[in-house]
């Protein structure tokens, strides 16, 4: 095991090492509900596979997150939500193993506030990124 999975709090509370409120638990997946919510009812579904960003979780470890997520949104009730997953400092990433957020969305006040600064489009070079892009995939 690396440090950084011994240090890891959600690693931590996947072995049982740290209490959390287990909304629901697998072999691969646990959600537990957010100590810090931003309205009631945010969840965490994580992997149990540590991995600090998205591209870091092998693709079988991945298969029940949005199932999950789902049945969470059924459970809460929720008609307006967010399905939030960050991956790094800059972009709001706090804690190194990969999480998806469920955060109800009940009114304006409560749940996930959102910038979205649009850039200008340039259409020329949205297609030659567009075939960048695909050329990788």
């Amino acid at each position: 095991m690396s440090s950084k999975m011994a240090s890891c709090i959600f690693c931590k509370i996947i072995k049982g090492e740290i209490p959390c409120l287990k909304l629901f638990e697998s072999d691969k997946t646990l959600a537990f509900l957010d100590i810090n919510p931003l309205s009631k009812g945010h969840a965490l579904v994580i992997p149990k596979f540590h991995g600090e960003k998205l591209a870091d979780i092998p693709d079988d470890h991945l298969g029940e997150i949005l199932p999950v997520v789902k049945k969470l949104i059924a459970a809460t009730g929720a008609t307006d939500y967010n399905i939030l997953q960050n991956n790094g400092r800059i972009a709001h990433q706090q804690v190194d193993h990969v999480h998806f957020h469920m955060i109800p969305k009940p009114n304006t006040e409560q749940g996930l506030n959102v910038g979205w600064p649009q850039q200008k489009t340039d259409m020329d070079a949205l297609k030659t990124l567009l075939d960048e892009i695909k050329s990788k995939m």
